[in-house]
């Protein structure tokens, strides 16, 4: 029984840094290229409405792969933290219409409160349109997770990091938050425990 400890926690100790490799490595590359619809991946929205340096870098990035000409599409996605300031979809949608996208080719994916979420309502959102490929929008820890649930969503997704540059200890703090995430979905699916709202 000794050993079996043993074995499982050299394991732990081998498994967490590579995969935590693996996490932040991944989101450092832009996988963009022509897709049918840009999702911009929702974050922070302060009181007032005012969108958090997320959520404007997020939101920057994808008017810019707009402008590009990538996608005919954006999407928004992200709900209401609090009942007193606007959804985050809304406030990035606000700021891609500002920089320069029209009104028309915006989409509004606000009833969302996970990216599990975000990737289930964009899926059905998109589906009418027959839109399937998305550039996926968001801060780089984020997009491995992000490219498995809307993978497992129904779309194919082509990640594009927005930029950013975080201290060492906040980039480790939110990549093993994402591998905690991870592990929490695979574990759920595992159960057949319904769609959680981990952010």
């Amino acid at each position: 029984m000794r050993n079996l400890i043993v074995r499982l926690v050299l394991s732990a100790l081998f498994l967490y840094p590579l995969s935590l490799a693996l996490v932040d490595g991944y989101g450092f590359i832009d996988h963009a290229q022509p897709a049918q619809a840009i999702v911009v991946l929702g974050s922070r929205v302060y009181p007032g409405g005012l969108a958090g340096p997320s959520l404007v870098r997020r939101a920057a990035h994808a008017a810019a792969l707009y402008a590009q000409g990538l996608a005919p599409l954006v999407v928004c996605t992200g709900g209401q933290g609090d009942a007193s300031v606007p959804s985050e979809a809304a406030v990035a949608c606000g700021l891609i219409a500002a920089a320069g996208v029209p009104p028309e080719a915006l989409l509004l994916e606000d009833q969302s409160h996970s990216t599990e979420e975000n990737a289930l309502y964009t899926a059905a959102l998109l589906r009418p349109r027959a839109a399937v490929t998305v550039i996926v929008v968001s801060d780089s820890y984020h997009l491995y997770r992000a490219s498995v649930l809307f993978g497992r969503a129904g779309l194919q997704p082509f990640t594009s990091p927005a930029p950013e540059r975080l201290f060492w200890v906040e980039r480790y703090y939110r990549d093993t938050r994402e591998l905690a995430a991870l592990a929490w979905y695979w574990g759920k699916t595992a159960l057949s425990l319904p769609q959680t709202d981990f952010p």
